[in-house]
């Protein structure tokens, strides 16, 4: 007799049930953006540049090309692509994008994940919060957003900081941020003295202050810190401090979208590019390749307006009431 087959798991980790939701509530996205005249666009997966964000682990591959072997990076989020339509002319538009984070599994991460995001030209921030709470409101059930608690709640960063830690995350000293971090993540001390201030904020946020918002409300937070702006404009804040014009939005503890007041200076969206591969070698990491046609359609000009990225396998792991992204997913990444 021959070999056995080999054993493998091969069903889904959803089940139909749940992706025939699944495809009513993508139909219910698709009918949102239709009723606002936003154009659904597909943009490509594959890309010159990848994410340069310190915070990112992008995916790449090598590729025959017309000009040879070529490496090209599987994106994180279709920011880049679409905002090139921006600047030739589409208007708003959104997309359903498959994107990809290399390293990111778990009950609210999978490395393969849809990500639902828009460009609204002309729209302020406040605007597109409105839009963003909007959207996520016609998604839940009214059993998790009761009437009366469908109203967006807008925290500033340092308030947070300030309620549930007692420290102001701007003018900490370095050396308390890596003190307090370790204490809450259950680590030895010293063991965070060679992390830089926005690691040190990062866990401070995901360990204290994330669980306890959108408790049975959707909350906004925004004036991050101006180093966290990635491709968001900067402003300067009531106290004097540069802080990012950008918001995060939460429920019942899970961050569901980053929206952005987005950056139109190609000038300076160089300089950020570089600056996060100075980082990225400092801390061992290996540099990205930039994306230089994106920062050649901000030269050629792209509309004032804000964008925002979703993680649309969250929302509906919270509309279905599920407790892991993969009960949402056809194929989880460890049963691919």
């Amino acid at each position: 007799m021959g070999d056995a087959l080999p054993c493998a798991r091969w069903q889904p980790t959803a089940d139909m049930a749940t992706l025939r939701a699944r495809a009513r509530l993508m139909a219910r996205v698709r009918a949102f953006f239709a009723e606002r005249d936003v154009l659904e666009v597909e943009t490509p997966i594959l890309g010159q540049g990848g994410s340069t964000d310190v915070h990112l682990a992008s995916l790449c591959t090598q590729a025959r090309t017309p000009a040879g072997r070529q490496r090209l990076w599987l994106r994180t989020s279709p920011e880049f692509h679409m905002k090139r339509l921006l600047a030739a002319g589409s208007g708003p538009i959104y997309q359903l994008a498959k994107s990809f984070r290399d390293g990111e599994v778990g009950g609210r991460h999978n490395i393969e994940f849809t990500m639902l995001e828009w460009y609204r030209p002309g729209f302020s921030l406040p605007a597109l919060m409105e839009e963003t709470a909007a959207l996520i409101r016609e998604l839940l059930p009214d059993t998790l957003l009761p009437d009366g608690q469908g109203l967006l709640r807008c925290c500033a960063y340092r308030s947070l900081f300030h309620e549930h830690l007692q420290i102001d995350p701007f003018s900490a000293p370095l050396t308390c941020l890596r003190r307090l971090a370790a204490e809450r993540g259950g680590m030895p001390e010293g063991a965070l003295d060679d992390e830089p201030r926005d690691t040190c904020l990062d866990l401070l946020m995901s360990l204290v202050i994330e669980p306890a918002l959108g408790r049975g409300a959707l909350t906004a937070v925004v004036d991050y810190p101006a180093s966290q702006a990635a491709l968001a404009r900067r402003h300067t804040d009531a106290l004097g401090d540069e802080v990012a014009s950008r918001f995060e939005l939460y429920f019942n503890g899970v961050e569901l979208a980053n929206g952005y007041d987005e950056l139109t200076d190609a000038a300076e969206q160089q300089a950020r590019f570089d600056e996060d591969n100075a980082a990225r070698r400092r801390l061992g990491f290996a540099p990205v390749d930039v994306d230089t046609r994106l920062v050649a359609a901000l030269a050629h000009g792209l509309p004032e307006g804000s964008g925002v990225a979703l993680g649309l396998d969250r929302l509906l792991q919270l509309a279905l009431g599920k407790p892991r992204l993969s009960d949402v997913l056809s194929f989880a990444t460890p049963s691919c």
